[in-house]
């Protein structure tokens, strides 16, 4: 008795070898998009802003890496107290200009205050300057 010709099994496919590599490219291309993300809100969304009013003492151009915008407000309530100094980062140029020519005389400025950003290219401060009006 002869025994039906039965087809010989098929091997199962080959398991792609190495899978591990690409958790080498998803992990951190998940991480960098989240930070990217959190950056983004940290810098897109306030956590107050108002208004400061006081003598611009001093405005300049600093950083070794990043350069950024920073200021110093002198605020002073009473004649005769130690003033206040209020520091400030100004992220918009057209700002910054109206700012470097104002150094010295009474200014108010709007602001808006960014807490939890990660890294300080963005400014030394967590205050951001968006405007600038010269008080008489």
């Amino acid at each position: 008795m002869t025994t039906p010709d039965v087809a010989a099994p098929t091997p199962a496919p080959a398991r792609a070898p190495l899978r591990w590599k690409r958790w080498l490219v998803i992990v951190p291309g998940i991480l960098f998009l989240a930070f990217a993300l959190y950056t983004w809100v940290a810098l897109h969304w306030d956590y107050s802003n108002g208004f400061r009013s006081g003598m611009l003492q001093k405005f300049s151009r600093k950083g070794w890496v990043c350069k950024t915008d920073e200021g110093e407000l002198w605020q002073s309530v009473v004649a005769n107290v130690a003033p206040d100094i209020w520091y400030f980062t100004v992220r918009d140029a057209r700002v910054a200009r109206q700012l470097d020519s104002l150094v010295g005389k009474t200014v108010r400025l709007h602001y808006t205050e960014h807490r939890g950003i990660p890294t300080s290219c963005f400014g030394d401060t967590n205050y951001f300057v968006d405007s600038v009006a010269v008080v008489p």
